[in-house]
């Protein structure tokens, strides 16, 4: 594999800054390129699209759609976005919604596409918990802060029975919800509006904190968002590649965490949040030494969660299993 140089697209996360630095590297490669973007879309769409990375951060809706349209790609099982997404779920104030019983026969915002990543999680997780069912609701895509269209660099599956409009042009979903133009908004990022204290938004679960924790504690899902995935055939063709790959991205994990072992016994002071420690300490008793676990058997709860999300919200032909989706060789990871 020495002539290969491994072209790496992801976010620059506390979790993959050593890929970045160089202190961590992908055994038995010649090189690695690590490369980033503005946006997440913006990183999916270059594998998805162009030819400028062989191995790539990919969200699991985007994983699985691919997969229906037969596009030949396998996922390393690295997990470098995570979220808990009770506290995805945002509401106009004026909208009447206050439980999430109130969502019927509203209208709800998402961000690019019918079923992102974090609205599989949420109407997943709302339909389980609470009995939540989106062919009840109207559906509005569009951009969160900035107009856009729909996502072209993927298909757009969905029931029929669903309602599922676009954005108006030069409308945010940010801004409608503000407005009241739509009731609830399922978003993967925080709406600037709510971020700048607008009395018109505010949160489903307004203490959500407690409210995941309770979640994860009684179901062990800590939801994932992002994998990472690489072409079939390049794997095929370099044995052990699959397995490189994955221990780069489980060492530079490790990195991340390291710093943050080592600034606990200085209280955490390079970096500016009060109480860090007393947050990290209350995740130990939670979570264990592993807050951020990869691999395939410490993931299969959360991993089979979302595959039976995907299916049951009509956005995959069928439900995918967990060996269809990981590489071979690291079903025992």
């Amino acid at each position: 594999m020495k002539d290969l140089n491994l072209r790496i697209g992801t976010f620059r996360y506390d979790t993959t800054e050593a890929l970045f630095d160089g202190s961590v590297t992908v055994d038995g490669v010649g090189g690695t390129t690590m490369s980033t973007a503005a946006t997440l879309p913006e990183i999916f769409e270059r594998m998805t699209c162009g030819d400028d990375v062989d191995v790539s951060e990919f969200g699991m809706t985007f994983l699985l759609r691919a997969l229906d349209q037969g596009m030949p790609f396998v996922a390393i099982p690295v997990f470098p976005a995570r979220v808990f997404r009770h506290s995805c779920v945002f509401v106009n104030t004026g909208s009447g919604i206050t439980e999430p019983a109130d969502l019927v026969g509203k209208t709800i915002g998402e961000f690019g596409i019918y079923g992102q990543d974090s609205g599989v999680w949420a109407k997943g997780i709302l339909a389980d918990e609470y009995g939540f069912r989106p062919e009840r609701n109207r559906w509005v895509i569009g951009g969160l802060e900035h107009p856009a269209p729909p996502f072209t660099f993927t298909g757009h599956p969905h029931p029929d029975d669903l309602d599922i409009t676009t954005a108006p042009e030069g409308r945010t979903l940010s801004a409608m919800l503000d407005d009241g133009e739509i009731d609830a908004l399922f978003t993967a990022n925080v709406p600037q509006p709510f971020l700048n204290g607008s009395p018109n938004i505010t949160r489903l679960f307004t203490d959500y904190e407690p409210v995941e924790r309770d979640y994860y504690r009684r179901t062990g899902n800590f939801p994932i968002m992002h994998t990472v995935i690489a072409r079939r055939e390049l794997l095929e063709s370099r044995p052990g590649l699959a397995r490189a790959i994955y221990t780069a991205f489980c060492a530079a994990k490790e990195s991340g965490a390291e710093r943050y072992r080592k600034f606990r016994r200085l209280y955490q002071t390079p970096v500016m949040l009060p109480w860090v420690n007393a947050l990290i300490e209350k995740n130990d008793r939670l979570f264990g030494e592993d807050w951020w676990p990869y691999g395939t058997s410490a993931n299969r709860t959360a991993l089979e969660t979302f595959l039976r999300y995907h299916h049951e919200q009509g956005l995959s032909a069928r439900r995918w299993t967990v060996e269809e989706i990981v590489a071979p060789e690291l079903l025992d990871t």
